[in-house]
């Protein structure tokens, strides 16, 4: 039992860390992510090596391999890791109406396009002129493309603007672009496996768009109609269980066919929002979301390496890299926003910018084949963490910006009308 006990003290540190971390970012004025994330890396194997590391009845179960002790325990992680992100992504989804959602499509279908252009041609014309292969300048470029919708959905629900126009049109192209970017990446991994297999590149594209259909055009009818069923059904607590069923259900579907399973989470929010308010199911699965969710932003921190930035070299491709990544979605955010205020291309264009664990996924692959090497592996990672903790400061900068830009006009306006009785 000693082995669990292990897992069980991380899992203690994990989550005392994420609460304490964010509860002092909150009072900060910073998003608690922020809190949570540099929490990782301070408790990671890198820094004070208070969670990752197998103590030595763990190694004993794995017949002292340290290396195999090593990525059971981080397996444990991630996968609390992934269940807070897939339910954060719900959420997201349950908060969203879909006829608010499909307001802000064309722009979105814009911003998601070229979210994913900008980055990835800046991120591979880089590459190219550090004299990398093309299939590794590819594989970084890719890295660059994807949005990480965790992160910028729980900035926007903290900061309370889930139902702005901005807000509706980030979410609604973070879904494009993370499609995308996943088809980019299958494309991408075929050639690193020796070519492209375009048949199954056609038929992942036919499961996302029924995927889609089938949410939008018949899960909401279907949740509109049949809900009321749940009132008479035999179940303790059956509007919760039916959520969690429905929750990873399009989470192990959207796994299967291809996609992240955070898409499956978010399109089953989106279809049980039409019921949300009857059953009360935030409410409901609050406490879960609570306990899971912090696991994902600390969990993510404790892979960073940060003594792999001693090269000077390493460094410059990694910062070369991030200025990239960032410019490409606020050149993409600003061209797909054109005929809004300045103030929301720039917050839709910096909603964009955070990788968080997209990067680090398209890294492992690239690892996995051989195709990316040590320094830019540890470049994409830097990227991932340094837009993960610089776009919530700057979404909360900018938003609090406009909002007292407005109470300004609006104490100008009331100025002029007590003026002139």
């Amino acid at each position: 039992m000693h082995e669990i006990t292990s897992i069980l003290i991380d899992l203690f540190i994990i989550f005392t860390a994420a609460k304490i971390a964010g509860a002092l970012f909150t009072r900060l004025k910073q998003p608690s992510i922020v809190g949570e994330v540099l929490a990782g890396i301070l408790i990671g194997p890198y820094v004070l090596g208070w969670v990752g590391v197998p103590n030595e009845s763990f190694i004993h179960l794995f017949g002292g391999d340290e290396a195999s002790a090593h990525t059971a325990l981080m397996l444990t992680l991630d996968v609390l890791a992934e269940l807070g992100v897939i339910l954060l992504l719900f959420f997201v989804g349950l908060e969203t109406r879909v006829s608010e959602l499909m307001k802000a499509r064309g722009r979105a279908l814009l911003v998601g396009i070229l979210g994913i252009l900008f980055p990835f041609a800046f991120g591979f014309a880089f590459m190219q002129l550090f004299g990398r292969t093309d299939l590794e300048s590819a594989f970084v470029a890719t890295a660059m493309v994807s949005t990480s919708i965790g992160i910028t959905a729980r900035v926007l629900g903290e900061i309370g603007v889930l139902h702005q126009r901005e807000a509706r049109i980030i979410l609604g192209a973070a879904v494009v672009d993370d499609v995308l970017g996943l088809l980019l990446l299958s494309v991408v991994s075929s050639t690193a496996g020796g070519g492209v297999d375009i048949w199954q590149l056609l038929l992942t594209i036919i499961e996302v768009a029924l995927f889609f259909i089938f949410v939008v055009l018949l899960g909401t009818r279907i949740v509109r109609r049949y809900s009321i069923r749940l009132e008479r059904a035999p179940i303790q607590n059956a509007p919760l269980f039916v959520t969690l069923v429905v929750m990873l259900g399009f989470s192990a579907l959207a796994g299967a066919i291809g996609l992240a399973a955070i898409i499956g989470a978010f399109l089953a929010g989106l279809m049980l929002s039409e019921a949300k308010e009857r059953y009360g199911l935030e409410r409901q699965a609050k406490p879960i979301y609570e306990f899971l969710v912090p696991f994902f932003f600390v969990v993510t921190g404790t892979k960073v390496d940060l003594t792999a930035f001693r090269d000077p070299q390493v460094l410059g491709l990694a910062l070369g890299v991030t200025a990239l990544a960032i410019v490409g979605k606020l050149v993409g955010g600003g061209l797909a926003s054109i005929g809004l205020p300045t103030r929301s291309a720039l917050v839709i264009g910096t909603g964009m910018t955070p990788r968080g664990e997209v990067g680090l996924v398209v890294a492992s692959i690239g690892a996995s084949f051989g195709v990316i090497s040590g320094d830019a592996f540890s470049a994409v990672v830097f990227m991932s963490l340094a837009t993960t903790l610089l776009a919530p400061p700057a979404l909360v900068w900018l938003y609090r910006g406009r909002k007292a830009k407005g109470d300004e006009s609006q104490k100008d306006s009331e100025s002029r009308g007590s003026s002139h009785p």
